[in-house]
This record gives C-alpha cells, sequence and structure tokens, in this order.
C-alpha cells in the first residue's frame, strides 16, 4: 500500500463534497477522459497539443499528476486530504480504478471511490515532518519519507507512531522530491505557531488566549478562573461594563479529541441560562461531521471555531493583544510568495 494526498479544489472548495460522495477528486478540465491513454507519453503529447502555452517543467509537473491519478494509484492505497476548511487531515482508502465523470463540476471530473474515515484528526496531532510533506503545492503526489503511511496511520488508529525511518527505494526518492517541490512556507509557518500554542497554551491557558482576541476584537471579556466552570470558560459584550449586545457565551476544549453534538448541545443550554445573545465553540481537536452538520443549521446564533480558526482570529488582532500574551507568544510578520499549480 501507499500513502497518496489528493487535493479538493486550490481553495478547498470541494471538500465537503469529496468526503460526501465517498470520493477522491481533481479538476484538470481541459483534458477528458484518462482511461485511453496507455502510457504516459501518449498523455504527455495529448496535453501538449491542448496546452501549448505550457512550459516543458508544467506540462511535466500536470501529466504527472494525472497519470497518478488515472494510473499509479491503486486500489487499497491510502489517500490523506489536508482540508483548507478546517485545520485537520481526512484519511481514507481508495475503493476503484480511475473514473470519468463528465458531469460533474470542473474541479472534480477525474476521480477514485475512496471510504474516508469517519473523522478527521486536527493537524496539530502529526509531526512536523509529515505536515511539511503534506504541504507541497502539488494536487496529487505520493507521501513517503520517514514511513510517514505507517505512522498517520497509527494516528488515526489512535496507536502510538513508529519512529521514522530512512529511505530505502527510488521511488521512495521519487516521492520526496514531490514532497519537497515546492514547499508550502506559509503553511509551515503557519503550523509552527499551532505547535507553539499548543506548547504554551494548555489547558485554562487557551480559554485565557481566546479571552484576550476577543478583547482585542473590541469586548469586554470575563474569563472563567480555572476549575468548574458552569459550562462556560469565557463571557463576553460590548459596552463598558460589557452589558450591551451582543451578549456571547464561549466554550473552550483545549484537547486533541474532536468535540461532538453533545458539547455543542450543551453550549446551547448554558446561552440559554446566561441570556446570551451568540455561543462561540473552540475545539483545539477539531469537530465532529455531525456537529458541523448541526451546527450549519445555527449558523447565525453559534459559531466554531477550530485550530486554524483561532490562529486567524490571533493574526487579525496580534498588534492589539496585551503586552503580556505577545511577550508569551512573540510572533513576526513576513511576506511570501503564492505557491500555486495552477490547476483550476
Amino acid at each position: 500500500m501507499t500513502l497518496w494526498v489528493v487535493r479538493a479544489g486550490r481553495y478547498g472548495e470541494h471538500e465537503s463534497d469529496v468526503l460526501d460522495q465517498g470520493v477522491a477528486a481533481i479538476g484538470y478540465s481541459e483534458i477528458g477522459d484518462l482511461s485511453p491513454f496507455p502510457d504516459r507519453k501518449q498523455l504527455e503529447r495529448a496535453y501538449r497539443h491542448i496546452r501549448p502555452d505550457f512550459s516543458d517543467g508544467k506540462i511535466a509537473i500536470h501529466v504527472g499528476q494525472l497519470w497518478a491519478m488515472s494510473k499509479r494509484i491503486e486500489i487499497s492505497d491510502n489517500v490523506a486530504l489536508p482540508l483548507k476548511t478546517q485545520s485537520a487531515i481526512a484519511l481514507g482508502v481508495v475503493q476503484s480504478e480511475y473514473e470519468y465523470r463528465s458531469e460533474s463540476p470542473k474541479g472534480m471530473r477525474h476521480t477514485r471511490r475512496v471510504r474516508w474515515n469517519k473523522e478527521v484528526l486536527p493537524r496539530s496531532a502529526f509531526d512536523q515532518d509529515i505536515l511539511y510533506s503534506f504541504g507541497s503545492a502539488l494536487t496529487v503526489f505520493q507521501v513517503s519519507r520517514n514511513n510517514a503511511e505507517q505512522r498517520v496511520l497509527a494516528k488515526f488508529a489512535g496507536k502510538s507512531s513508529p519512529p521514522p525511518a530512512t529511505l530505502a527505494t527510488a521511488e521512495e526518492e521519487e516521492a520526496v522530491e514531490a514532497e519537497e517541490s515546492p514547499p508550502d512556507i506559509a503553511g509551515q509557518a503557519r503550523d509552527l505557531v499551532v505547535q507553539k500554542i499548543e506548547r504554551d497554551f494548555e489547558g485554562h491557558e487557551l480559554a485565557r488566549l481566546t479571552g484576550a482576541i476577543l478583547e482585542a476584537q473590541g469586548y469586554e471579556v470575563n474569563v472563567s478562573p480555572p476549575g468548574p466552570d458552569g459550562g462556560v470558560d469565557v463571557l463576553a459584550g460590548r459596552g463598558g461594563l460589557g452589558l450591551e449586545a451582543p451578549r456571547i457565551c464561549v466554550q473552550v476544549k483545549s484537547g486533541v479529541t474532536s468535540s461532538d453534538v453533545t458539547v455543542f448541545r450543551g453550549l446551547q443550554g448554558t446561552m440559554s441560562s446566561f441570556s446570551a445573545d451568540y455561543g462561540l465553540l473552540v475545539s483545539w481537536g477539531g469537530f465532529t461531521r455531525s456537529l458541523q452538520q448541526e451546527a450549519r443549521q445555527h449558523h447565525f446564533k453559534i459559531r466554531l471555531w477550530d485550530q486554524g480558526d483561532l490562529v486567524d482570529a490571533l493574526f487579525e488582532v496580534y498588534d492589539r493583544l496585551p503586552e503580556a500574551t505577545q511577550a508569551k507568544l512573540p510572533l513576526e510578520r513576513i511576506w511570501v510568495p503564492v505557491q500555486s499549480d495552477d490547476e483550476e
């Protein structure tokens, strides 16, 4: 078996669709069904005819990904999907040969059927070298560095990861080239920030950080002391005393386990008890799919923040955070080129 990464749109726009439909899917809609091409050279000639404006290097990159999707991936191989709409990784097992779906949207025509795990894991559950490998800007590529497949499978099985191993085969060396070219520098920097928060803001400290972010957004904030909190970690409101609307009831879960619907429903009850206008559920370990589906029905009353959302909110107000918070979490703004493989 092999571990592949198959993304779901440049901005994650097809992530819900592929997970709900049980497929891995990519775009490249300028070329149709890949089944008739018996070898990579013929596929390359056809693609070169379609995109004469592309350089030899760009054609090689695109053809390599199309060939992997149609021919190299095998039934029972594992597929990882680093999500962009959540700070999490999904994992599945390939169930079919390549299928072309002409009726599907442009970004979902080249497909493999996949049995996805019911739940995803937060990015912070994985070692940094694996996140680096997942960070390639390519759409389809193999991950082999440091026995990544065994380590990823162990994480999803709730077992201890085996130690990293060195590369042994030419195929693995080829996979490493894909993992290293080109890197997602911005994503890697975010992962380092996530690791810093996870290390230095454990337990109740994550509630304090959430409160500091809300305060920087202009709310008057009351953070509950450590210990039993009555179902609320932070109360936030507008006005000098924090009594004006919107009044927000915040529950913060700092563990790595995904929060489920019982947590969501508990927050709803707490909001009623405190006469809050809105609720905010912050879960470092992310959310189960059943919670996300239920939360969608309450979109205008309760918002969800996973670790990625918390980091986004942090970046937006970092310059306005209290000095003590900045000292505990020192960050510097940098500019990096945007990475893209030009896939639609």
